[in-house]
């Protein structure tokens, strides 16, 4: 079998075989060269220009190397060289739906790109590929692997808590970033995974065991280090907030239809909404001219769940971005409502074999004097999510009167728009 090596600046080398190398060379796959793993991080950290495309080989490698791993266990014979392979190009393949400038997309009511890759790998020529190689049901089940729903013992590696993906983009973000917030023990991590029988149904599935917790919990905080100064900074969330509203107008519009959002690259995008006329968000974006922040709070200081309409409900902040605007003299998108949309820091559900060979599950409930990982995450999430207002030039806004709208409900919220109060008053 003929092998292709591709160098890589985090892994080395990387071993193509000709299956793998047959799905890279569709148009779908090569696609994801132009789309940015970070989408607009870029613009704070200017080597944040690597691709999904680059991500997902990574991916592919780590599946490689943790299944060669797997056939010393006693139990990957419960598995099968099939499953193998499908986890194998389900790695390489669970960001082919990806929308330009990564998740920002999802964050206005766009299909999930897991959602999106079902026709990519459903139909077409990378289905071919596989149904040919692989048998007639291969892109489905491939596809449930990506979605999470697979009943593979191996699902725990495409989607998990502890899955591939994570351990490539968190290594690879950082190390393009140039910061060390991500630096985490992949080979420990890769090392301390196992396949061991479920307790609750005796079926095999991947776990960890006990001495690899360590690794976890750093892991969990390499995660809460990158999205407090990289992911969810406050330029790369304001670049991220213009560019949101300025597809959404684009969606109300006309001027871009939802069905073909996937097909695009980032400059794509960009060039087509600006073939549609002068947008000066466009121009902004081009020219890196961020809206600058006019007020923040970090969510550890609001109520559980104040301000989640934000995040959930499109077409209310809107209408809230633009009657806020007008309150506070200034126009229609040029005040910006920022409040990322609501993800877990670590979402727990690990199968942990302990040194005596008792397989305990660990969920969000944790660990009892051995790991708390729930309690931190929740800790870190709150203090690394900020609610934050931008405007097209520095003013400031009456931090009392966002608070009180903060904390109001949706109903609340629409109730005042539509009896044209003021937002920010008592």
């Amino acid at each position: 079998m003929a092998v292709e090596i591709v160098r890589d600046p985090l892994w080395n080398n990387i071993r193509l075989d000709p299956l793998s190398i047959e799905l890279i060379d569709t148009p779908a796959f090569q696609r994801l060269r132009y789309v940015r793993q970070l989408g607009l991080a870029f613009l704070v950290y200017p080597g944040a220009t690597h691709s999904r495309f680059e991500h997902a080989l990574g991916t592919f490698h780590l599946a490689r190397r943790t299944l060669n791993l797997f056939e010393e266990l006693d139990e990957f014979s419960a598995v099968g060289r099939d499953e193998c392979t499908l986890v194998r190009v389900a790695a390489l393949l669970h960001d082919i739906g990806h929308y330009p400038f990564s998740h920002a997309l999802e964050e206005i009511g766009a299909m999930h790109h897991e959602d999106v890759a079902r026709p990519l790998i459903t139909e077409g020529e990378v289905a071919e590929v596989l149904r040919r190689e692989l048998g007639a049901d291969a892109p489905e089940r491939i596809i449930e692997l990506i979605r999470g729903r697979s009943d593979s013992a191996l699902q725990g590696l495409i989607s998990g808590s502890i899955d591939l993906d994570k351990l490539d983009y968190l290594r690879r973000d950082a190390f393009m970033c140039g910061v060390s917030y991500g630096e985490i023990d992949v080979d420990r991590l890769i090392n301390a995974l196992t396949i061991v029988r479920d307790p609750a149904t005796d079926e095999p599935r991947v776990g960890m065991v006990e001495k690899g917790l360590s690794a976890l919990e750093s892991l969990l905080f390499a995660k809460y280090q990158m999205y407090r100064n990289v992911y969810w900074h406050h330029a790369v969330r304001s670049a991220t907030a213009m560019y949101k509203r300025l597809v959404a107008d684009a969606l109300d519009t006309g001027a871009l239809d939802a069905r073909t959002l996937a097909g695009f690259t980032d400059e794509g995008i960009l060039h087509t909404l600006a073939e549609h006329g002068p947008n000066p968000l466009v121009d902004a974006l081009r020219r890196r001219r961020l809206y600058k922040r006019a007020f923040e709070t970090p969510a550890a200081d609001l109520p559980p769940d104040a301000a989640e309409w934000i995040a959930d409900n499109r077409s209310l902040t809107v209408a809230v971005e633009n009657a806020l605007a007008s309150e506070v003299g200034l126009g229609p998108g040029e005040l910006l409502l920022d409040y990322p949309a609501k993800t877990q820091m670590l979402g727990l559900d690990l199968l942990v074999q302990r040194p005596y060979g008792e397989v305990r599950r660990v969920t969000a409930a944790g660990w009892e004097g051995a790991i708390n990982l729930p309690k931190l995450s929740e800790e870190f999430y709150r203090s690394a999510r900020w609610l934050r207002i931008y405007t097209a030039t520095r003013m400031p806004i009456d931090a009392r009167g966002v608070l009180r709208l903060a904390q109001m409900s949706a109903d609340e919220v629409r109730a005042r728009l539509d009896s044209e109060r003021s937002l920010l008053g008592s």
